[in-house]
């Protein structure tokens, strides 16, 4: 446990911190999940709806500082191609 008034301070903020970061990364990780089984199913309305969502999550996870730009970027990308590889 800390012992000064501020270290106690930072560790409530920390904790606070980490999590607001879950639920963020954990609301992500659940839009990624049926955006992968609306591609699974062949639903292309579906996955466009759950993509525009997961895009719009994404980008706020960067602007929180959540999620590193790159990471983001990297992960949107992956899932386009998914989305387009399903119009073919």
């Amino acid at each position: 446990m800390p012992i000064k008034k501020s270290a106690a301070k930072a560790l409530r903020q920390s904790k606070k911190r980490a999590e607001r970061n879950k639920k963020i990364k954990v609301n992500i990780s659940w839009l990624k999940r049926q955006f992968l089984k609306a591609i699974a199913a062949k639903k292309k309305k579906e996955a466009v709806d759950f993509y525009a969502k997961l895009q719009k999550s994404f980008d706020r996870a960067v602007q929180k500082g959540v999620l590193k730009k790159n990471t983001a970027a990297r992960s949107k990308s992956r899932l386009v191609k998914k989305l387009n590889s399903l119009s073919k």
